[in-house]
């Protein structure tokens, strides 16, 4: 896959595109992939997803709560390529592009890429107020003479996917929701940095990981069990997000994971975790003897899991 950044001097055979922010890439986000592949081969062209950075709602609402992203900008380049698409052009998203009419943004396309079909989701609207519906779209495809599909909604157990309900899926620590939603196990990447190595002095030294984009919705937190990618390599552990109440009163919220079999200096590295399950919310305990007693039980009630 050919990622880009902006319109300028692309030059792509016949692309047929579409638009989101693709946050998450979720299963209902796939649906839509897997058509524009299909129309793609059929006018004989080349699929090209156009994708925003930062977030929409960043711009839009300034003042709101950061919405917290899904997928980093990293991540979602990753997965993209993993389903096939051939080009990924990436838009920085301003007050300036927030302002263009529907009509003004499919106009830019067709005067720099020159598309070929538009393929876009289910009910999905864009440009200034939202007003690019699939109805209004069509006085443009045939305007401009390009091919205009609407996808229908991707529905599990008769429920339709959306970034907001996986956010608030993560919020209430339910994992496996997450992932039937996903249809892959949630990740967070980071680099691994020094801590206070109180892990190691009670037998369960943790890697603590720096996420690389703050911007990344963490799930409530508790203790996971996990999955970790180091290099080529895949291990198994748990792994604690939280305040670490027991051992500190700081308030700051810390991702420690504890590597199962694993004893190599990995500080500086890139890791990345994947969320298998939750395993319980985070407690304060009485002192370090009664917190090294529940990580034992938290251990053995990962392996069980992972068992299955």
């Amino acid at each position: 896959m050919q990622v880009h950044y902006g319109l300028e001097n692309i030059q792509i055979e016949k692309p047929v595109v579409t638009i989101g922010s693709f946050d998450g890439v979720h299963l209902g986000h796939v649906q839509v992939i897997e058509g524009l592949k299909r129309s793609a081969r059929r006018l004989e062209g080349r699929s090209v997803i156009i994708s925003f950075d930062p977030h929409p709602r960043e711009v839009l609402y300034p003042l709101e709560k950061r919405p917290g992203i899904l997928t980093t900008l990293e991540e979602k380049i990753q997965i993209l390529d993993s389903l096939g698409v051939d080009h990924l052009i990436i838009l920085r998203f301003t007050e300036t592009l927030a302002g263009l009419s529907y009509a003004d943004f499919v106009k830019l396309l067709v005067d720099k890429l020159n598309i070929k079909g538009l393929i876009v989701g289910y009910d999905h609207r864009f440009g200034k107020d939202r007003e690019g519906s699939f109805v209004n779209l069509q006085v443009l495809a045939e305007r401009y003479h390009f091919y205009l599909e609407q996808e229908q909604v991707y529905e599990t157990k008769q429920v339709s996917i959306s970034s907001t309900k996986i956010r608030t899926a993560l919020e209430l620590g339910d994992i496996k929701l997450v992932k039937n939603y996903l249809g892959y196990d949630y990740p967070l990447s980071g680099k691994v940095v020094h801590g206070d190595k109180i892990g190691r002095e009670i037998g369960f030294p943790t890697a603590n990981l720096k996420i690389n984009d703050e911007r990344k919705l963490l799930p409530v937190s508790g203790v996971y069990a996990v999955d970790i990618l180091i290099g080529s390599g895949k291990y198994y552990g748990m792994l604690n997000i939280g305040t670490r109440p027991t051992v500190s009163t700081s308030g700051v919220i810390r991702l420690e994971v504890n590597i199962f079999d694993f004893n190599r200096d990995i500080y500086g590295e890139d890791i990345r975790v994947n969320l298998l399950s939750r395993i319980r919310g985070e407690r304060k305990f009485e002192n370090i003897a009664e917190l090294t007693t529940q990580l034992h039980e938290d251990r053995k009630s990962v392996l069980a899991l992972l068992k299955k």
